[in-house]
């Protein structure tokens, strides 16, 4: 089964005055650890909500020109047997490149077979002599 695994992390900014100032350089910074080794995280802007009045919050806090960033990141794991093992695989994917950054799995969805199949189909027909894949010569015969 294939999943859409979602990681929380908590990114630390320095000398910074906004909230948005904070998380763009957290997305930049966060980007530049992954890549190019794992291209294919997508990276977003958390959410925070307080837990006093359940109000929605910016994803950057900023005291004394440093920010912590909240930030999801999002990953599609495939082959794997259970969530928990959808989970351990994206977190240690993540947090090879991601050092001293907390890492919290906050969703996880598996992934219809259709989703993750391929767009384009590949005629699998053997050929004459039994080979799933054609030969060479094969190829250039054509």
């Amino acid at each position: 089964m294939d999943c859409r695994v979602v990681v929380e992390a908590a990114v630390p900014v320095y000398d910074v005055d906004t909230a948005d100032e904070a998380v763009r350089i957290a997305i930049s910074k966060t980007g530049e650890m992954l890549n190019p080794d794992l291209n294919y995280v997508e990276i977003q802007m958390g959410e925070r909500i307080c837990p006093h009045c359940h109000e929605e919050l910016d994803p950057a806090f900023v005291a004394a020109d440093e920010s912590l960033v909240a930030l999801k990141l999002e990953i599609t794991v495939f082959n794997v047997e259970r969530d928990e093992h959808a989970s351990r695989i994206a977190r240690k994917e993540i947090g090879q490149r991601l050092t001293n950054i907390p890492l919290e799995v906050i969703a996880i969805e598996q992934l219809s077979d259709e989703a993750a199949e391929p767009e384009e189909t590949v005629d699998t027909a053997e050929s004459a002599d039994g080979d799933m894949l054609p030969e060479f010569e094969e190829l250039i015969d054509e």
